[in-house]
């Protein structure tokens, strides 16, 4: 069974390890940063932060103001949004 990885469809799946399987897209998660802050995207980025893969997306406002909108990989899901200084 070359190519296959047999622990990828048992169990193990269900794992801990599942939740660092990306779902969404920089695609997606840029779109839902600009549904929330409007502006341009000026930069994504994806981070591992306590068990949790996600995507930092830098969104610059036509008021020059930078947000960082952090956004979950798996559901896409916000879970914040701060002002760059």
């Amino acid at each position: 069974m070359y190519g296959t990885n047999p622990a990828a469809n048992g169990p193990a799946a269900n794992g801990p390890a599942a939740d660092y399987r990306q779902r969404i897209t920089a695609q997606q998660a840029a779109e839902i940063a600009v549904a929330r802050v409007p502006g341009q995207i000026i930069h994504v980025d994806m981070e591992l932060d306590d068990h949790l893969l996600k995507y930092e997306v830098y969104v610059l406002t036509d008021q020059g103001v930078v947000y960082e909108v952090e956004i979950a990989s798996r559901d896409g899901r916000v879970l914040s949004v701060e002002r760059e200084d």
